[in-house]
């Protein structure tokens, strides 16, 4: 409840804070002071300490899986706003109110890791979508990302009026009339019409949101058309969670009928994972290359989905830490080269070295080389398709595009350590401080950190 109420508290204060901050600078230390308190607020809240008593009417849970998550969605939103703080600056005039935005967005996350009836589930999709409409058109002078902003709410709103008539449907389906997910669990026996009818347009629509093939043909173009330090924002924070809200919602209501929708979610993984690597390695500019890989990473956080055992929730937790930090880093890299085509990375290792070092840290950690975060991420979720003891040839498709992503991610590996950059002062002017270069060994070393002890985050949802 903290990390609710306080991030919309502190999205009204950014809001109305535009008006008063007279540096530009000024919503950066706002926005990092006020996430410090949130993120603070709800580890307490994860320890037993409540600063929010309220009666949800048992519209929302605060379980040890949603307060985990909040907590890495916090974290890693921190390191967003230190890595990329300057770079939302020079968006536009308005830094004060994208930052308002990005609070009410995970206001949005936070309901969606907690809710308990498909209202609030409802709500939080929305919230956290709405001010990503907003986001992605920012820089109103380009048209790319107009066209990009359009295309996005329009399709947004097309798979929001699906997600309602599933509700609908769910609601119309169960004998007791209500929407809470609890009500909704089935017993044993076939799926009645309504009830199948909507967990489809359920699934539809969240496939959408999660960006999940079929349904992912808006991501390249939205990722690419918008401004590439909130590409990395929509790419990591709210994709991951809207697969935590995916997994809380069949894990209540369509647990026990498991094998009666599991082919559909077996389907679009499948395709997810093929369509995302295959495209990804005809890719020329990394900015593109990184929202093909990111529908082939849903592919691979749709295993959970497809277990929905409790392997498959840590995997989860897990790969939302490892693929968010490393997607943060390497778009907090890419929001300051001139080139975003793979030449344009080309000789970076002998100008920037760190910048390649930690790059290169972020790849592996993608592609799932061992000893980084990504490999133990990728473990956990084919170790729990392993154990759900289904489809065994699902595991062996993931391997398989796990060794496709390494051919792209490489690519851009061997730009940075084996060619030469066709103009000598390409990468001198790289915009990179000493403090941004901190930060992001310090990212690349959790990732290192957590690929060896993955049991530092697993280990608290048992707390």
């Amino acid at each position: 409840m903290s990390a609710i109420i306080l991030s919309a508290i502190w999205g009204v204060v950014m809001m109305f804070g535009g008006v008063f901050f007279k540096k530009s600078s000024s919503p950066k230390y706002w926005a990092i002071a006020g996430l410090i308190i949130i993120l603070t607020a709800n580890i307490l809240e994860f320890l037993g300490w409540k600063f929010f008593n309220v009666d949800t009417k048992g519209l929302l849970q605060f379980d040890n899986f949603g307060l985990h998550f909040n907590t890495i969605v916090l974290f890693c939103t921190l390191i967003y706003f230190l890595l990329n703080g300057r770079d939302i600056e020079k968006v536009g005039k308005h830094v004060s109110e994208y930052f308002a935005l990005i609070f009410f967005v995970l206001c949005g996350v936070a309901i969606a890791s907690s809710f308990k009836s498909l209202l609030m589930l409802f709500l939080g999709i929305e919230i956290m979508s709405i001010p990503l409409y907003i986001l992605t058109g920012s820089d109103k002078l380009n048209l790319k990302g107009n066209e990009a902003s359009l295309k996005y709410f329009l399709m947004g709103a097309f798979s929001t009026g699906i997600m309602l008539m599933g509700i609908a449907f769910l609601y119309g389906g169960n004998s007791a009339g209500s929407f809470n997910i609890d009500i909704i669990r089935l017993g044993s026996g076939s799926l009645p019409d309504m009830i199948a009818i909507g967990l489809v347009l359920l699934v539809v629509a969240m496939a959408f949101k999660v960006s999940a093939a079929p349904f992912h043909f808006w991501t390249p173009d939205v990722y690419d058309g918008a401004p590439t330090v909130f590409t990395s924002f929509m790419a990591t924070i709210v994709k991951v969670a809207g697969f935590i809200a995916f997994i809380r919602l069949f894990q209540s209501s369509f647990g026990v009928m498991q094998s009666q929708w599991q082919m559909l979610i077996v389907i679009i993984t499948a395709a997810t994972l093929l369509i995302g690597n295959l495209t990804a390695v005809f890719q020329q500019s990394v900015k593109r290359m990184l929202a093909y890989s990111s529908i082939a990473q849903a592919g691979f956080m749709l295993l959970a989905l497809f277990a929905l055992n409790d392997t498959a929730k840590e995997g989860l937790i897990l790969y939302s830490i490892a693929y968010s930090l490393a997607s943060i880093g390497l778009f907090a890299i890419l929001v300051r080269m001139k080139d975003y085509t793979i030449e344009g990375f080309n000789g970076l290792g002998k100008i920037q070295p760190i910048l390649a070092f930690t790059a290169t840290i972020f790849l592996l950690s993608l592609t799932g080389i061992p000893l980084t975060a990504g490999f133990t991420a990728k473990f956990y979720m084919l170790l729990a398709a392993l154990k759900n003891g289904h489809q065994f040839w699902l595991v062996i498709l993931a391997v398989i595009c796990a060794a496709i992503s390494a051919y792209y991610y490489f690519k851009v590996i061997q730009a940075m350590y084996f060619k030469a950059p066709a103009d000598d002062d390409v990468h001198d002017h790289i915009d990179s401080p000493s403090s941004f270069k901190w930060l992001l060994l310090f990212t690349a070393a959790i990732i290192i950190l957590l690929g060896i002890m993955p049991g530092l985050i697993v280990d608290w949802l048992y707390y």
